[in-house]
């Protein structure tokens, strides 16, 4: 490796939440592009850094070679991605994909094949990232939900929103693979795989499959509903308690709640995010979920 590349990921462990934020702020929603820089390194850490804000904190990684042969990363923590060794294989021809790690639960579902004007119309709508992968315009959508899914649970959320879009239906499995902004889509012919928009400040989809459907359908007829607490606080305590009930280290958790709730907070962020912690730790211990 590099003195470069090991100085940019030592950087990146040191720095992972600051350059998320950085990255974050330069990415301007529903625009092109702008340069091999932004096409290549700046589109990559900011696709990661959009995931990570919406909860992702843990990826598989995979390259698929030019004789087919696969190479995987499983269960890897976002911040410590291999990705000097995989930009090494994209020039050496091999395509790079990447997905929420399987096994646990994720507030994010995956539509393929869209096309680039639907694929906007929802970033305008709700919190979405959204990645060019070919010339002729197909995208990749990944929606943002109001709360976390398994992969049945995605499987089943992707069909229903697929037969309401242009996407591909074969891609929804729950646990299907997306390409890496930044790199090189050899499939395609080499075209470069882009960030068109990467939303943050409309709202999260709230999933519905057909089983969902019928039942808020006959929920409708028998009770008036109540809106949802949509407050920073209460996204924020929904987020806790997924990464906490999925298996992931409570100090780890604190950590990234106090870099996500500093903008607002301040000072305060610290004490916000350890009482969050523990509170949620709690509430989790007596529901019998650690």
């Amino acid at each position: 490796m590099s003195q470069k590349a090991g100085a940019r990921i030592s950087a990146w462990k040191n720095h992972g939440p600051e350059w998320t934020r950085h990255c974050l702020e330069h990415v301007d929603n529903h625009a092109p592009p702008r340069g091999r820089e932004r096409s290549a390194r700046g589109n990559t850490q900011a696709m990661l850094g959009w995931w990570q804000w919406a909860g992702v904190v843990k990826t598989d990684l995979a390259v698929r070679r030019a004789n087919g042969m696969m190479i995987w990363h499983h269960g890897l923590w976002i911040g410590r991605l291999p990705l000097p060794w995989a930009r090494a294989e994209n020039v050496r021809s091999a395509d790079v994909y990447i997905r929420p790690a399987r096994g646990y639960s994720w507030p994010l579902v995956f539509l393929d094949d869209l096309p680039i004007e639907d694929a906007l119309a929802v970033a305008r709508k709700y919190d979405s990232l959204v990645v060019k992968t070919s010339e002729p315009g197909g995208c990749h959508l990944w929606l943002s939900c109001s709360m976390p899914l398994d992969e049945a649970e995605r499987y089943r959320a992707q069909r229903w929103l697929v037969r309401r879009v242009a996407a591909d239906p074969a891609s929804t499995s729950g646990e299907h693979l997306g390409r890496l902004a930044g790199f090189k889509n050899h499939k395609r012919g080499g075209v470069w795989v882009n960030l068109l928009a990467a939303s943050r400040d409309r709202r999260k989809w709230t999933p519905v499959t057909d089983d969902v459907e019928k039942k808020r359908h006959r929920r409708r007829r028998r009770f008036r509903l109540t809106r949802p607490d949509r407050s920073p606080s209460a996204r924020e305590w929904a987020w806790v308690c997924a990464l906490l009930e999925t298996g992931n280290d409570p100090l780890q958790v604190q950590g990234l709640l106090a870099d996500r709730a500093r903008p607002r907070r301040g000072k305060d962020a610290e004490r916000y995010a350890r009482m969050t912690v523990k509170k949620a730790r709690d509430h989790i211990l007596r529901a019998g979920v650690m």
